[in-house]
């Protein structure tokens, strides 16, 4: 069942190592700009993996196994990452970043608990619009933190401090991912004790 849309799902998972590779030593600039090139091709693939199996009517069960697993193990690579070697700091509250990170963490492992207990039960979970808004500020914020390492001339002064602009706009979104995570993981987690004894 290795379609072309699976590929693009398998290529993922094994691009991981090497931008967890790229993404361990935070002062080298040229690697966080191949990281941010790598991720943003993860990206395109992850978009094109799904367009590709419904256009072409290849939606398959290993396709729908692997595809969340994927997106799960890069975002959780990306901010354990940037977790270890400090990235996840800013202006006022420092390491305090590292909360949201693993606010999403957390919110993954939970919802996929949730997903694998209701599976026998045939009860599916919707994505809602909200989790795809969530999904859209997670993944803008670590290409953005990403990006913020590969080009820490790109700053902007804000009086008493002069902060990158990628890095800022990184931590914004990730803590707006962050509120987005609490909404839908609670929204999941009531769909869920529908269906619990």
């Amino acid at each position: 069942m290795l379609t072309l849309p699976n590929l693009l799902t398998l290529s993922r998972i094994f691009a991981v190592p090497l931008l967890a590779f790229l993404l361990w030593w935070p002062d080298w600039e040229f690697g966080y700009g191949l990281a941010f090139a790598l991720y943003c091709l993860m990206g395109v693939t992850d978009y094109f993996d799904g367009y590709l199996a419904r256009a072409n009517g290849a939606v398959s069960r290993l396709g729908m196994f692997l595809d969340p697993i994927a997106d799960k193990i890069m975002v959780a690579a990306v901010i354990l990452v940037l977790t270890a070697q400090g990235v996840l700091r800013g202006p006022y509250v420092g390491d305090a970043h590292v909360i949201a990170g693993l606010v999403i963490l957390m919110r993954e492992i939970a919802v996929s608990g949730l997903r694998e207990f209701l599976g026998p039960l045939r009860v599916s979970v919707p994505v809602s619009k909200l989790a795809k808004w969530k999904t859209a500020f997670q993944m803008i914020s670590l290409g953005a933190l990403i990006l913020g390492r590969a080009t820490p001339w790109w700053n902007l002064d804000l009086g008493p401090i002069v902060v990158n602009l990628p890095h800022t706009v990184g931590l914004t979104t990730l803590w707006a991912a962050a509120v987005l995570t609490l909404i839908t993981g609670w929204d999941y987690l009531r769909a869920g004790l529908k269906h619990m004894d």
